[in-house]
């Protein structure tokens, strides 16, 4: 038998690596701008084209590299920032150049240029794909430029399974937003497609998150500040009132690198408890410092997670620390043991030594509950009434009900109630063959998606214009994501007026959308287009019609009438798929009648 297990050659197994360390432009980006800011940067710039898939260009003003660090840090398993086993539980850097742009090289066209302070001429290199095409001296700024072109160029398979410009520009931006937040005291800057979208100037860690996330975020934020011989903790949450219903806005960084942690999350939720309606998530900024020898941040490959030594410690530090804040600065409520200050007497009456009166209270004196009376005289303790005289009247329009309700059931005995709703979340529809179970919030949601879609892409969509247009305040991002989906929006009945930075104006909605519900639609829409979608022409109206769907159906907890039970039960049916939701969930479930008798012959 020969012999199977075989080494790689050099080219597939750099290709096979990138495949782990780069999953999408938005890698790439995560680790040219950390390597710029361990080279001690002060000015980073971003330049992206067709959201990273054809140039992903970072340009710093840092300390460059020499002749030879040039070329070393496109070697495997080249690093600036390990150099025993140890090494590894003792980061204190985010690694110079290295590691990553062997990888990143291997799939990709890459320019690197290259100068430092003390040279007078800089480096440049040029790669294809792990091969070096050129490597030559150049008069180039002081710093590093490093471009990357046409990603995945030589792996189609990797770059078919990207998705469309507007996700992954997205996944981008949320990793220049996480590098940026980390790091308030370096100016960033981030152009697509020739279009400026951020300009974050040098300021202090406040400025930085209300530059990021608009304006409106001041207003919102609660500082966070502790020190422990453990951790340091500082930052700010926001206002309970601007919870949101979607977690976009919550951010945790630990010794300035950004983490995902559920358990930390559940700590400052928990410090939110009451606060908050069911389903809203707290906005949240916080920078935690700890030893470098108390975490372990390669736990996993993008080091998003960390492992810590005392997480119970830092949980409950944590939640006292939010806790704290929110009741320091008169955001939760506090126990106040002060006297209710209405019962109080008044200061004129203190300075006139003026005497309370006691109230009044009317009693009859002459009332003997025992007392038998005559019929024709009711009496009570407080105040004698007048003998009824037309007793009967009083039943009339009991009789006459009853009358008409024995006439109703008379004339129609064949016409019997066919819906029923069940705990305000179930309607009940009974068949001739047994009755079907129907989740409501989960039919109206099929009816509205079928009725938008048909609405957005078959006939013109109606759209009523509002009396005085409505300005909303969304992040930079966010206003680019809504303008590259402008024209489906439009279709679907929305005008709009102005675009800013910080803002759209609306003057026009779909009929079937009130005022009150724009944000709320809007944002649903940005949330649900991060589900990625593949890029086709449908996608849009077909994300669309989900999230105007999900927005505006009934929801679990809303009573029917026997009419709204009827039309529902009516307008599912009329669907061409009745059977599942948008979203897959299976909305109704049959009980034949044999079905119902065998529970009960069990």
């Amino acid at each position: 038998m020969s012999d199977i297990i075989q080494l790689l050659p050099d080219h597939v197994a750099n290709q096979i690596a990138a495949g782990e360390v780069v999953q999408r432009p938005a890698s790439v980006v995560k680790e040219l701008l950390e390597n710029s800011i361990d080279a001690g940067a002060t000015t980073i710039t971003l330049l992206l084209k067709d959201a990273g898939k054809t140039l992903i260009q970072v340009i710093d003003d840092g300390k460059g590299m020499s002749v030879t660090d040039a070329r070393m840090c496109f070697e495997r398993h080249a690093t600036s920032k390990i150099q025993k086993a140890e090494d590894l539980f003792n980061l204190n850097t985010k690694g110079f150049r290295g590691e990553a742009l062997a990888s990143i090289a291997a799939i990709s066209h890459v320019e690197l240029k290259t100068k430092q302070k003390t040279d007078e001429l800089g480096t440049c290199i040029k790669i294809e794909g792990s091969k070096v095409n050129s490597q030559e001296f150049i008069n180039t700024a002081i710093g590093t430029s490093i471009a990357v072109k046409n990603l995945f160029y030589n792996i189609p398979a990797r770059r078919n399974f990207l998705k469309s410009d507007t996700v992954e520009t997205r996944h981008i931006i949320d990793e220049f937003q996480r590098v940026a937040l980390a790091h308030p005291t370096i100016t960033f800057l981030l152009h697509h497609n020739n279009n400026e979208v951020y300009h974050l100037k040098s300021s202090n860690l406040r400025k930085r998150i209300v530059n990021v996330f608009g304006v409106k975020m001041n207003e919102k934020l609660v500082p966070i500040n502790e020190q422990t011989d453990i951790l340091t903790i500082e930052g700010f949450v926001a206002k309970p009132e601007y919870a949101k219903r979607k977690r976009g806005e919550q951010f945790f960084f630990v010794n300035d690198r950004f983490i995902k942690s559920s358990y930390l999350n559940h700590a400052v939720v928990n410090a939110f408890d009451g606060l908050l309606e069911n389903g809203m998530h707290p906005s949240y900024f916080l920078y935690l410092k700890v030893p470098t020898k108390s975490i372990d941040i390669n736990i996993h490959p993008t080091k998003t997670e960390i492992k810590f030594d005392n997480e119970k410690a830092l949980y409950a530090m944590l939640r006292a620390t939010v806790k704290h804040s929110l009741g320091q600065y008169s955001i939760a409520p506090v126990l106040d043991f002060d006297r209710d200050a209405t019962l109080d007497i008044s200061y004129n009456q203190k300075k006139n030594n003026s005497q309370t009166s006691a109230p009044k209270i009317l009693v009859d004196p002459d009332f003997n509950p025992f007392k038998e009376e005559k019929q024709s005289e009711i009496r009570f303790p407080f105040k004698r009434e007048k003998k009824q005289e037309n007793w009967e009247s009083l039943y009339t329009s009991v009789i006459s009900d009853n009358e008409k309700q024995e006439e109703l059931f008379s004339e129609n005995e064949d016409k019997i109630q066919k819906t029923f709703q069940i705990q305000r979340k179930y309607v009940l529809s009974l068949i001739k063959s047994g009755v079907v179970l129907i989740h409501q919030s989960l039919a109206h949601q099929r009816i509205l998606y079928e009725e938008f879609l048909e609405s957005i892409t078959v006939k013109e969509a109606n759209s009523q214009q509002l009396l005085f247009p409505v300005k909303i305040s969304f992040s930079s991002q966010e206003i680019e994501m809504i303008y590259t989906i402008k024209s489906e929006l439009e279709n679907a009945g929305f005008s709009f007026d102005e675009f800013t930075k910080e803002s759209v104006t609306i003057k026009g909605i779909p009929i079937s959308v009130t005022e009150s519900k724009i944000t709320i639609i809007l944002e649903q829409l940005l949330n649900d287009i991060d589900l990625e979608v593949p890029d086709t022409s449908f996608s849009h109206f077909d994300i669309m019609a989900k999230s105007f769907a999900k927005t505006l159906a009934i929801k679990t907890g809303t009573k029917l009438s026997e009419k709204e039970q009827d039309a529902l039960v009516n307008d599912l049916f009329s669907c061409k798929e009745p059977n599942v939701s948008p979203f897959g969930k299976s909305i109704f479930k049959t009980l034949t009648l044999n079905e119902i008798d065998n529970l009960f012959n069990s």
